[in-house]
C-alpha cells in the first residue's frame, strides 16, 4: 500500500515527465490517471494505487502548487460522485476499464436516470420497463429532473425488469448510452429561467446486457450505493471558512454598512455559526469516508445543507432590499454546471429552492435519519410485499 512519501514522489515524477505548463490539459489528466494519482484509494490500473483515501490531499497539494489543471469536478460531478463509486462497487472488469478513465478525465459526462413523473419521492415505484431480448435489454419509459442530460454521453439508469415482484425486488441497474436511438432529451425550464434539468424519454432503447450493474433484480441494492454517495457529494463537500453561499452575503455585509440592521446582524451571526458547524461536520464526514463507504451520515449533511442554503440566500435578498429583487437574465439557457457564487443574489435565492428536492427530498432524508441513525420504527407500509403490478396507481 502506498504511503505519503511514495505518493509525493510519484506526483513529482508525474510533474517532471509531464510538465503541465507545456502540454495539453486533457493529455496531462490522462497521464495523471495512468500514474494512479486520480483517486489514490481506487485499485491500481483504475486511476489509483490502493492507498488510504485520506492521502489524496498529498497528491492534490503537490499538483496545486505546480499549477496543474484539475478535471473540472463541478461539470462532471454526477460521474465523479455517483457513477464512479457505483461502477467500482458493482461493475465488471470490462465496465470499470471502459468507463472510469474517460469519466475521471472529463472526456465523457454522466447523468442519472432515476426520478420519474409517476414515482415522485418513492423512487422504488418507478415504471420504466426493461425487457430482455437476447443479449440486450429494450427499455421504454420516462425520466425527469435529469441534470446534465443535454451534455451527457452516459447515464446510470434504473428500470423495472419484473413487475410481478414487490417494487424493491423487480428493479435492475444499467448503464445507458445517451446517444443511442430512442433517447430523447427535452429541457425543463426552472424558476431561474435556466434549464439545467431535463426530461428524458426512452423509446425502445437497446442496452447490452454487459452494461448491467449487479444481478438482474438487484438494482435497488446497487442504487443504494449511488444514493449514499450522491448525498455525500451534495452535502458533504469540503468548504473553506465562509465558503459557498455564505461568502457573498458576508462580503456584502462588510462592504456595505448602510444595509445593516440589528435584526439582520443577529440572523447573520446565527447562520455563520451554523455554516461553520456544517463545515466542521463535513470535515469529519470526509475523514470517516477514508475508513469505508458512506453511511446515513451523508443524508444528515445533505438535509442540513439544503436548509442552510435556503436561509442564507433569503437573508442575502433581504439584506440587499430592492437590489435583491433584480435579476440579470431570464433567457432560457442550458448550462453545463450550477454556479451558486458566480451569479447575483436573486439567482442564489431561486436556485436554492431546489436543494430540498434534488438528491432526495428533505422529507425522505428525515425518514432515513429517523430509521437508520436514530433507530426509530419505520412508518407503516402496505405495499412492501405486494407485486408492483398490483399496486394502486
Amino acid at each position: 500500500m502506498a504511503d505519503a512519501a511514495e505518493l509525493r514522489a510519484r506526483t513529482r515524477d508525474l510533474l517532471t515527465a509531464h510538465p503541465p505548463a507545456g502540454m495539453d490539459r486533457t493529455a496531462f489528466l490522462r497521464a495523471r490517471f495512468d500514474a494512479g494519482l486520480a483517486w489514490v484509494h481506487y485499485p491500481r490500473g483504475l486511476g489509483g494505487l490502493d492507498a488510504p483515501r485520506a492521502l489524496q490531499s498529498v497528491v492534490d497539494t503537490e499538483l496545486a502548487a505546480a499549477g496543474a489543471p484539475d478535471n473540472d469536478p463541478r461539470r462532471i460531478g454526477i460521474g465523479l460522485g455517483m457513477a464512479a463509486p457505483t461502477l467500482l462497487a458493482h461493475g465488471s472488469d470490462e465496465v470499470k476499464h471502459r468507463f472510469l478513465r474517460p469519466l475521471w478525465v472529463g472526456d465523457e459526462v454522466w447523468c442519472q436516470l432515476f426520478s420519474e413523473p409517476g414515482a415522485g419521492s418513492d423512487l422504488a415505484a418507478l415504471a420504466t420497463r426493461a425487457v430482455r431480448d437476447g443479449d440486450d435489454w429494450i427499455v421504454t419509459g420516462q425520466k425527469v429532473w435529469t441534470s446534465s442530460a443535454h451534455t451527457a454521453r452516459w447515464a446510470i439508469l434504473l428500470a423495472r425488469t419484473d413487475p410481478g415482484l414487490p417494487k424493491h425486488q423487480g428493479i435492475t441497474y444499467f448503464v445507458c448510452d445517451m446517444t443511442d436511438p430512442g433517447v430523447e432529451v427535452r429541457p425543463l425550464r426552472q424558476i431561474t429561467g435556466e434549464a439545467e434539468f431535463n426530461e428524458v424519454f426512452l423509446t425502445g432503447v437497446r442496452i447490452p446486457d454487459r452494461h448491467r450493474l449487479g444481478a438482474v433484480g438487484e438494482g435497488w441494492r446497487v442504487a443504494r450505493t449511488t444514493l449514499m454517495n450522491e448525498r455525500v457529494s451534495i452535502g458533504g463537500r469540503r468548504q473553506p471558512r465562509e465558503g459557498g453561499m455564505l461568502g457573498p452575503v458576508c462580503r456584502t455585509w462588510r462592504e456595505r454598512p448602510e444595509l445593516r440592521t440589528h435584526d439582520l446582524h443577529q440572523r447573520l451571526l446565527a447562520l455563520w455559526v451554523e455554516a461553520e458547524a456544517a463545515r466542521l461536520a463535513g470535515e469529519r464526514l470526509a475523514q470517516g469516508l477514508a475508513a469505508g463507504m458512506p453511511g446515513p451520515e451523508g443524508s444528515a449533511m445533505k438535509l442540513f445543507f439544503a436548509r442552510l442554503h435556503q436561509e442564507i440566500s433569503a437573508l442575502e435578498v433581504e439584506l440587499l432590499g430592492t437590489e435583491g429583487l433584480l435579476y440579470d437574465d431570464w433567457t432560457l439557457r442550458r448550462p453545463e454546471l450550477v454556479d451558486f457564487t458566480g451569479r447575483e443574489a436573486g439567482y442564489r435565492y431561486l436556485r436554492a429552492k431546489g436543494n430540498s428536492i434534488e438528491g432526495g427530498t428533505s422529507e425522505v432524508l428525515l425518514n432515513i435519519i429517523a430509521e437508520r441513525v436514530l433507530g426509530l420504527p419505520s412508518e407503516p407500509r402496505d405495499d412492501k410485499d405486494i407485486a408492483w403490478k398490483d399496486l394502486a396507481r
